[in-house]
C-alpha cells in the first residue's frame, strides 16, 4: 500500500494538450468560451487529447489510468516524463515543475527518477538478456562488475534466473516483458510508468505478471503509473483507478469507490460486469452499531460471527452461511457495525449505502 505521506510524488494539475498547428488559438478559446472538443475540431482543425486532468500519486501508489482506446490515457502518461510537451497546465515530479527544467535537468530526470515499460520493451536483439538489463548502468557510467551485480539482482527479483545469457529472440513474449521490467528496476527508478505492459500476453502469463508486478512493487514501494484499457487489471492491481473518456478524467477513486458508486452512466457501463464479492469491504454495507440499535434496541451479539472492516463480501458470506445471526463487525476488539443478511445481499447486488438494509 501506499506510504502514509502528504507529498505527491506525481502532481498534475489542469493539464491541457491539444494537437494541431493552431493548438494555441484553440486553447485560448477553450478558456474563454468553453467549447467543446468537437468545436475544437470544427474552428481549428485541432485535437483534443487531454482535457483539463488534475490528479495526484503518492509514493508507493499504483494509479492506475483506464480508458477504451484514443481516451487519451498514452497521451497523459507521456506528459510525465515531458515526451510531451503540454498546451497547458503544470506537472510536478516531487515538487520539481518539469516544464520549467532545461533540457540536461529533464535526461537526469528521466535517467534517474523515472523508468519506462511499455507493451513493445523494445529489447536490442544483439545484447543478451543481462546487456538488455544493464543498458541503463551503463548509460550512467556504471563499472561493469557495478552493472553485473544490479542487473543480475533484478534479473533474479523477476524469475529469470538462468537466462541470463541467452538473446530476446529465445524467449517467450511473457520472458520478453520480465526482461522490460527487471531493466526498469536495475535503474532504480522512484516513479515507473507502465503502457500496457501485459496486454498483449496470455491470460494465465498476464495474471502471473500483475501477481509478479504487484509483489516487486509493495517490496520496493515504486510509484507506479499503469495504463490500461482492462477494468479487471486495473481492479486488481490499482490502489486507486482514474476512468478516462475523450482526454477527461470521468471519475478518480479506489477500485470499491468506482465499482460501488460510478460517477455517470459511462462508468457503469464499464463496472457492470465486476465481480463485487472480492471487492466490497464490511465497511461499506454494514449499519453502524448505534444506528442499528436505535433501531432493534440494545443487542446481545455474543453468539454472532464476527468480522473486520476489511474483510470482503466473499467472506461475510461464508460467515453467514452457517448462522441465522447477522455479522458482527469489529475494530480492535470493539464492535463498530452490524451486517444483515439483507444487507448482504444488498451489498452483493451493488448497493452500498451502510443505511440500506439497517435493523432488517
Amino acid at each position: 500500500m501506499p506510504q502514509d505521506d502528504d507529498t505527491a510524488v506525481i502532481d498534475c494539475r489542469n493539464l491541457w494538450k491539444i494537437f494541431g498547428k493552431r493548438s494555441k488559438e484553440a486553447m485560448e478559446a477553450v478558456k474563454n468560451h468553453v467549447i467543446s472538443k468537437l468545436e475544437v475540431r470544427d474552428r481549428f482543425d485541432c485535437v483534443v487529447g487531454v482535457q483539463d486532468a488534475t490528479f495526484q500519486v503518492r509514493r508507493g501508489e499504483i494509479f492506475c489510468i483506464m480508458g477504451l482506446s484514443g481516451s487519451g490515457k498514452s497521451t497523459l502518461i507521456r506528459h510525465i516524463n515531458r515526451l510531451i510537451e503540454p498546451t497547458s497546465g503544470q506537472l510536478f515530479i516531487e515538487n520539481q515543475d518539469i516544464n520549467a527544467l532545461s533540457d540536461r535537468s529533464l535526461r537526469q530526470l528521466r535517467a534517474e527518477k523515472i523508468g519506462m515499460v511499455f507493451q513493445n520493451m523494445a529489447l536490442m536483439p544483439h545484447r543478451t538478456v543481462l546487456d538488455n538489463v544493464c543498458f541503463s548502468q551503463e548509460v550512467r557510467g556504471h563499472d561493469a562488475a557495478e552493472r553485473r551485480e544490479t542487473a543480475m539482482r533484478a534479473i533474479d527479483a523477476v524469475d529469470l534466473n538462468g537466462w541470463d545469457q541467452k538473446y530476446p529472440d529465445e524467449l517467450s513474449g511473457g520472458m520478453q516483458q520480465r526482461v522490460g521490467l527487471a531493466r526498469a528496476i536495475a535503474a532504480d527508478p522512484s516513479i515507473l510508468l507502465m503502457d500496457e505492459p501485459f496486454s498483449a500476453l496470455d491470460p494465465l502469463i498476464r495474471r502471473q505478471l500483475q501477481d509478479k508486478f504487484m509483489s516487486l512493487s509493495a517490496e520496493m514501494q515504486k510509484t507506479t503509473l499503469f495504463i490500461t484499457h482492462d477494468l479487471d487489471e486495473a481492479i486488481r492491481i490499482g490502489h486507486r483507478i482514474a476512468i478516462m473518456k475523450d482526454g477527461a478524467l470521468i471519475q478518480v477513486g479506489t477500485p470499491e469507490d468506482i465499482v460501488t458508486n460510478p460517477a455517470d452512466d459511462y462508468v457503469a457501463d464499464f463496472v457492470a460486469g465486476i465481480s463485487k464479492l472480492d471487492l466490497v469491504s464490511a465497511a461499506k454495507i454494514m449499519t453502524p452499531l448505534e444506528q442499528f440499535e436505535q433501531r432493534n434496541g440494545p443487542t446481545n451479539t455474543d453468539a454472532w460471527p464476527e468480522a473486520h472492516p476489511d474483510h470482503s463480501l466473499d467472506e461475510l458470506v461464508t460467515l453467514s452461511i452457517s448462522t441465522k445471526h447477522p455479522v458482527v463487525v469489529k475494530a480492535d476488539g470493539k464492535t463498530v457495525g452490524i451486517v444483515t443478511k439483507n444487507s448482504l445481499l444488498r451489498g452483493i447486488q451493488g448497493h452500498g449505502d451502510s443505511a440500506v438494509g439497517a435493523g432488517q
